[in-house]
């Protein structure tokens, strides 16, 4: 079927739960594989001999190619088929998958990544896209709460995953794990899932998704670039100045032509571009947050990677619980997107505050602290992807999907390099010396004394990198509110 009958638009596909279920497992898949490399980094550097540069593209190779393809993924998904392109990702991200597992080189792991990241971007994009066309828009909040719970399940259990797998297997054992929940999703795709695709048919926009591609993939990397060479290096400057000419020409190209991949008019919607700017901030602020909190808990409190990960699980449970039960699409019904959005940031930048100003006195401040932006982020995530993809026409869900996505990209690859240079310049400073790395600066520390001094910069740096993502998620949850309740005035007028 090429478009829902109308009955399932109002009503809801008869399996739309269980599809739901399958949809989610797909996306599982992706979302371990995101956080699950970070643990075999010791495993792969002694194994296959990978230098630190070898380590970072394996990294990098798959969220640059992922980030690059989302808006693409997006609307081939939406002209050729979502079911089509569901099960394109997920036999890529299969093949990508035992191919990376009986890696005997760097070089094949690298592109391994690579392919992974295409299959990725097919199944990010496609996933939400069904789930926004199976469930009718009473339910659509409640459905699309789930969908970000399990983003969130993903991203908690990919380090305790990994961590287990490695205390058991070799390295390849966490590639190979997807294999059978691959397989699983796919077989229960091919049977469940209902096949929707644009009625339109409009003509592939091959120069607009050449030109995306190019410019965000650029764009990521000039990002991840900035904390190791510096934001003045030619390796950022260069991509950087790359990003901005081609995303420029992107925007023109879109503008003028009649079967645009991204209708530039959707950003004179309020309610789209507020929801944009809240989803970037709110990722910018979490992402980047989370990212240097774990390095506090392994390098300064000693923590080893496994109990670092079951110390920040509390903020996922705290987002599936309030997800599965519906208790956030309750509480964001009553309260309207606008104010949903707006108190749920503010719960979040409480909760980093929390993380900021207590952790000097134990796990329990943290604790609060990951409670808190648990709760909020339950609450304002899913309200902020349900207003994108409700300000997008249903037909052009695939590219909704891609700019929910490759929103969350962005913001948080910026999350992470710009609270990491907060947080190295004030490291820094803190010891007199130019930017070193803290595993470094305690292995040349003299005396314990010394240590002492060098662990208190850090967790001074910790701090302020905290309140620099605190007040970004507040300003965010206040730029979107106000936006959104304006779009909303305008439609009752």
């Amino acid at each position: 079927m090429t478009a829902p009958a109308p009955a399932t638009v109002s009503q809801g596909h008869p399996q739309r739960w269980l599809i739901l279920g399958v949809i989610c497992l797909a996306q599982l898949t992706v979302l371990l594989d995101n956080t699950i490399l970070n643990v075999a980094i010791p495993s792969l550097t002694s194994e296959l001999g990978a230098a630190t540069s070898d380590i970072q593209w394996m990294i990098n190779a798959y969220s640059l190619v992922q980030s690059g393809l989302l808006l693409t993924a997006g609307s081939a998904a939406d002209r050729y088929g979502r079911k089509k392109m569901l099960a394109a990702g997920l036999v890529l991200f299969g093949v990508g998958s035992l191919v990376a597992g009986l890696a005997d080189s760097t070089a094949q792991l690298i592109a391994a990544r690579a392919g992974m990241g295409i299959g990725g971007a097919l199944l990010m994009t496609t996933t939400l896209a069904v789930a926004m066309q199976i469930f009718s828009p009473a339910e659509q909040p409640r459905a699309i709460g789930i969908w970000a719970a399990v983003n969130s399940l993903g991203f908690a259990t990919g380090p305790l995953i990994g961590g287990f797998m490695l205390n058991h297997f070799w390295w390849g054992a966490i590639f190979l794990i997807n294999l059978p929940v691959a397989a699983l999703a796919l077989v229960a795709v091919l049977i469940l899932v209902p096949e929707s695709k644009n009625p339109r048919g409009d003509r592939p926009d091959l120069l607009g998704a050449l030109l995306s591609t190019i410019g965000m993939a650029s764009l990521v990397f000039a990002i991840i670039s900035g904390p190791e060479h510096g934001w003045t290096s030619g390796r950022v400057l260069v991509p950087a100045a790359v990003a901005a000419v081609v995303l420029a020409g992107f925007a023109y190209w879109e503008s003028r032509i009649p079967y645009p991949m991204l209708d530039m008019h959707f950003f004179r919607d309020r309610r789209f571009t507020g929801a944009v700017a809240g989803a970037v901030l709110i990722t910018f602020g979490m992402g980047g947050s989370l990212f240097l909190l774990t390095q506090h808990m392994q390098f300064v409190l000693g923590y080893g990677p496994l109990e670092a990960g079951l110390r920040t699980a509390p903020l996922a449970l705290m987002i599936v619980a309030l997800n599965f039960t519906g208790l956030s699409a309750k509480w964001s019904t009553r309260l309207g997107t606008p104010l949903s959005i707006g108190l749920g940031m503010a719960v979040m930048a409480a909760g980093l505050l929390s993380i900021a100003t207590l952790t000097d006195h134990g796990y329990p401040g943290t604790l609060l602290g990951l409670v808190l932006i648990g709760a909020g982020a339950a609450v304002a995530s899913p309200a902020m992807a349900h207003a994108i993809m409700s300000a997008i026409p249903p037909e052009k869900a695939g590219v909704g999907a891609g700019i929910n996505g490759t929103v969350a990209e962005f913001g948080q690859g910026l999350g992470v390099a710009v609270l990491g240079a907060v947080l190295n310049a004030r490291f820094a400073a803190g010891i007199s010396v130019a930017a070193v790395s803290l595993p470094g600066a305690l292995a040349e520390a003299g005396s314990g004394a010394e240590r002492a001094r060098i662990t208190d910069a850090f967790a001074s740096g910790l701090e302020s990198s905290q309140l620099v993502g605190a007040v970004a998620v507040l300003l965010g949850g206040v730029v979107a509110g106000v936006l959104l309740r304006r779009a909303e005035r305008g439609e009752a007028a």
